[in-house]
């Protein structure tokens, strides 16, 4: 049951092609049929020279043969090229589909699941979906045309050769990818696994080698790698064994059938009922037409290995985003003021991902403890709140709670009197620059990273960005640049640089909030002085939230909230947090060796 709904949601994903997928399959049809008329034409022409006829009554076959013969080669140009539009399209429509049904889950639900598995589902699974139609869907389509067709030609010489060819067909067509699918369903579902796992393994290897190599893994590595190939192999082999026998199985019937029919024309020749210059025509009609069946085993160990990958593509995209947007979003403000009322929010049960530390840091007890218990805090326009507190306060959750990644379960959040989870969750981004301690740079260049903040960004507006986060100087050093290709995930900067680019970025976009999470994690005492001297100049007149467990320039800051364990345990401003000598004194003390 699970397949056959995975195979009707295929379906109606290749609906919008259903023209050029007629189109194909008819040019497929007309393939195979001029295949049959050639050679009838062919076999008649010999049957009929023998009895030395005129040549004027071999005129006609003798134009079918020509005929048949051009029009194959056209109709086997037009089927390849009308089939491989759709299956290209499709291709490309399934691509669109499920990145537009991935966004809604990230990052929420995506937390669990692999980068190395995701690739595997989005390159691996799509592209082998490329098949579906080609290999799985048209064939089938092709041979029952095909069938019908060459069975009522035989039934007009008499009724009991089109029965007989039609029950070899059906068990050539029918039976044998029946039994194919049966065996090859286990191999079929091992061969997508295992393929997945291995792009998986390769993926995750490539992303750590240097720690690899750092911690002299690379030979264990590499075996767990060669064991994952060798098992892939074993589940190839035993593909192509299967693709053995139904080759075999196919040819056996198709010559059986064109047996039959002749041992069930030979009497009727005899009895003067079918003129005995047909007789060689029936046979080479009945064994040509199998040409249809013959991709139809085939056809059934594609059907498996597709329905494997677009049931490991559902339950990626069947997942329930973690944030629905409201029926009717209510308009952002244009200036934010933020008040928090009694928030509590905790993870769900599924295992925590790369961006959960504070629930991971919980030794599993995400499930039953608040990240965030009972937290609450205004902030006014163009206020300066700072929150702090040790790794796993629940610092950075607040974060991803105002970025709407997930909902909180209990109290409230405002933007401008409205709470949060009345505005769209695209709306409320557009509204806030955020500066978070693991900030992605793609593999483009310096002026292209910046302008992912603001496309229409004019040149000066990019360098003036870049001026205030400590970096214009750092680029106009650079051969090329703001044209300088940064690399993947910007390995080509220094952590540093990276962080700072980030900064830049925030700066850019020019948003009412700027929230900053951790913003000089990776840069020296020098330079986070100098970024953040830049960073308290941009906040004027902005609202601000600082996230960070770095005491640097706190004394700049309106309030200053004081988080532990999820737990606002103090507050106020940094002098009157100094002489209170609570976990804020202590956190000051240790960052300066006192």
């Amino acid at each position: 049951a699970l397949s056959v709904n995975v195979f009707w949601r295929l379906i109606r994903l290749a609906a919008p092609f259903k023209g050029l997928i007629a189109l194909s399959t008819l040019a497929g049809a007309a393939t195979i049929l001029s295949g049959v008329g050639l050679m009838a034409a062919s076999a008649y022409i010999i049957s009929a020279a023998a009895l030395r006829p005129s040549i004027a009554e071999l005129q006609v076959a003798i134009v079918g043969v020509r005929f048949f013969g051009i029009s194959r080669g056209i109709f086997r140009y037009l089927e390849r090229y009308l089939s491989h539009q759709a299956s290209l399209q499709l291709l490309a429509r399934l691509r669109i589909w499920f990145y537009q049904s991935l966004e809604p889950l990230a990052p929420a639900r995506l937390m669990s699941q692999r980068s190395g598995d995701l690739l595997a589902r989005i390159l691996g699974d799509i592209a082998s979906l490329q098949n579906f139609y080609v290999r799985a869907l048209a064939p089938p389509l092709t041979a029952l045309v095909v069938g019908l067709i060459v069975c009522i030609f035989l039934s007009r010489f008499d009724p009991v050769l089109g029965l007989a060819l039609a029950v070899v067909l059906f068990i050539a067509g029918i039976g044998v990818p029946w039994l194919v699918r049966v065996i090859g369903k286990q191999i079929g579902s091992q061969l997508v696994i295992r393929k997945a796992a291995l792009n998986v393994t390769i993926v995750d290897t490539i992303q750590g080698l240097a720690d690899l190599l750092a911690c002299g893994r690379q030979d264990s590595q590499m075996k767990r790698i060669d064991d994952l190939s060798r098992s892939l192999a074993r589940s190839q082999s035993s593909m192509a064994a299967l693709l053995g026998l139904q080759e075999g199985l196919t040819s056996l019937l198709a010559n059986m059938g064109m047996w039959i029919v002749l041992w069930l024309a030979i009497p009727l020749v005899s009895a003067g009922h079918i003129p005995g210059v047909y007789l060689a025509v029936l046979a080479l009609v009945a064994l040509s037409a199998f040409e249809a069946a013959i991709p139809l085993p085939l056809a059934a160990q594609y059907l498996e290995n597709n329905l494997q990958a677009a049931g490991r593509l559902f339950e990626i995209v069947d997942a329930k985003p973690a944030v629905r947007d409201p029926v009717e979003p209510a308009h952002t403000p244009e200036d934010f003021s933020l008040r928090v009322e009694q928030l509590r929010f905790r993870y769900p049960l599924e295992p925590p991902g790369e961006f959960m530390e504070e629930a991971a840091s919980r030794s599993g007890e995400q499930d039953r403890l608040w990240v965030i218990d009972g937290l609450s805090f205004e902030l006014p326009v163009g206020g300066k709140l700072a929150i702090v507190g040790p790794s796993g306060a629940g610092k950075s959750t607040l974060v991803r709670l105002l970025l709407r990644f997930w909902d909180y379960q209990e109290g409230a959040i405002f933007l401008d009197g409205s709470e949060l989870r009345g505005f769209a969750q695209e709306d409320v981004r557009q509204r806030l620059g955020v500066v978070s301690q693991n900030a992605y740079l793609f593999s483009a260049s310096i002026r292209d990273n910046l302008r992912l903040a603001r496309p229409k960004a004019t040149q000066a507006e990019i360098e003036n960005a870049a001026r205030l986060a400590q970096l214009d100087a750092f680029i106009r050093t650079l051969p090329e640049g703001y044209e300088t290709w940064i690399g993947e995930h910007g390995l080509r900067l220094s952590g540093g640089e990276r962080q700072r680019l980030a900064i830049a970025r925030a700066l850019l976009r020019e948003a009412p909030l700027l929230i900053l999470d951790e913003p000089t994690a990776n840069l020296d005492a020098l330079t986070e002085r100098r970024v953040f001297e830049a960073v308290y100049e941009m906040m004027q007149g902005r609202t601000t939230l600082l996230i960070t467990h770095r005491l640097v320039r706190m004394e700049a800051m309106d309030e200053i909230i004081v988080l532990d364990r999820g737990v606002a345990v103090e507050r106020g401003r940094h002098a009157d947090l100094l002489e209170l000598g609570g976990l804020y004194r202590r956190m000051w003390d240790l960052q300066r060796g006192v």
